[in-house]
């Protein structure tokens, strides 16, 4: 089979961290590469999620912590409580202290 090569540019810094990763699994960049592209080709997908977000690093935490809050309130049953509820049953835990 006939071979090519594929020329690009990155970070210094995310080459040698890839590289020195590469290295932990026993393979060559080259190697990580052709898995890479043969995974792509068999599955015709790219193998992990890519999406585009025109959230801030700010907005995606707050937006985390809101989905851990709601995960949470439903493990609790509370889900349909109101704020002033919720606070309410924080303020008698507390005074029960």
């Amino acid at each position: 089979m006939a071979q090519t090569a594929i020329t690009f540019r990155v970070d210094q810094t995310l080459k040698n961290n890839f590289d020195a990763l590469c290295e932990d699994f026993g393979l060559s960049i080259t190697s990580a590469f052709t898995i890479f592209m043969k995974a792509v080709v068999r599955e015709r997908k790219i193998p992990f999620e890519i999406k585009l977000s025109n959230m801030t690093d700010k907005e995606n935490i707050y937006m985390d912590n809101i989905m851990s809050i709601r995960e949470t309130a439903m493990e609790y049953g509370i889900q349909d409580m109101s704020i002033d509820e919720i606070n309410e049953e924080i303020k008698a835990v507390r005074e029960k202290r």
